[in-house]
């Protein structure tokens, strides 16, 4: 863990100064617990601290163009400097095996998009990036969930409450190498099995290390991580359901529910 203690001084260091200075349903797998709950009350997914996780500290705001306001809907990549997207909704990689959402770009708050630029900038210094496998899920997209996998144990019910990706401020993301590649990490995304949650004694030493880096550059730059999936991140800062805002299409992806 020599690694990731030499990553968690840097980043206090780093933080503390700012970042001014840079701009189907036979096939799934026994539940742990549902994937897709309803956004609950960010006290209630709070984690005990543990060794290695960095406590929160101040991030600066990006000498970046702002938009009008933190509440408006951005495209991530256009904001984060070498940022990696791969929705997996908007492809039949995913754990319900069919297309979701006909849009490939990444869309949250701009606020959101402003505190994850800052991790972005961090993580570079390491030699690390992010990739986004999942950020705004438009509410009618939760509705595709729910009609293909009407299972409360692994979506959210959406006539009973959204995910919290519906209100732009959250993200499911993975750690990156300098070359794009995907880190070793404790499961594969949306992994139903309990080494998705926070309690790395059940993966390898560098998933876990992984991991913990991960968690500790998010955690720093104001984001909530939730106990239950090591690649999910709220923001701090919250934000009403969007019920309005729709991404563009992809040109060739046409209507996601075919």
């Amino acid at each position: 863990m020599r690694r990731l203690a030499f990553f968690l001084a840097a980043l206090a260091v780093l933080l503390s100064s700012g970042c001014a200075s840079r701009p189907a349903e036979g096939n799934l797998p026994p539940p742990r617990e549902s994937l897709y709950v309803p956004d609950p009350p960010l006290e209630e997914r709070a984690n005990e601290p543990r060794k290695g996780e960095s406590e929160e500290l101040p991030v600066e705001p990006l000498p970046l163009e702002l938009p009008e306001g933190a509440e408006e809907f951005v495209r991530a990549a256009d904001y984060i400097p070498g940022l990696l997207v791969e929705l997996r909704y908007a492809t039949e990689n995913n754990f319900t095996g069919q297309v979701i959402y006909g849009f490939s770009d990444a869309y949250l708050r701009w606020g959101t998009v402003e505190k994850l630029a800052c991790v972005q900038s961090l993580l570079a210094e390491e030699g690390l990036g992010l990739k986004i496998w999942d950020a705004f899920r438009p509410p009618s997209a939760q509705f595709r969930l729910w009609e293909i996998c009407p299972d409360s144990r692994y979506v959210a019910d959406p006539t009973k409450g959204f995910s919290s990706h519906s209100r732009g401020n959250t993200v499911d993301l993975t750690l990156v190498d300098g070359e794009g590649n995907e880190l070793e990490m404790p499961t594969g995304f949306d992994d139903f099995s309990a080494k998705a949650d926070r309690d790395y004694s059940d993966v390898s030493p560098q998933a876990a290390e992984n991991a913990l880096r991960l968690e500790a550059a998010m955690t720093a730059g104001g984001f909530q991580p939730y106990s239950g999936e090591w690649w999910h991140f709220s923001d701090k800062d919250r934000y009403d359901v969007e019920e309005d805002f729709q991404p563009p299409e992809d040109e060739t992806g046409g209507d996601s529910h075919g």
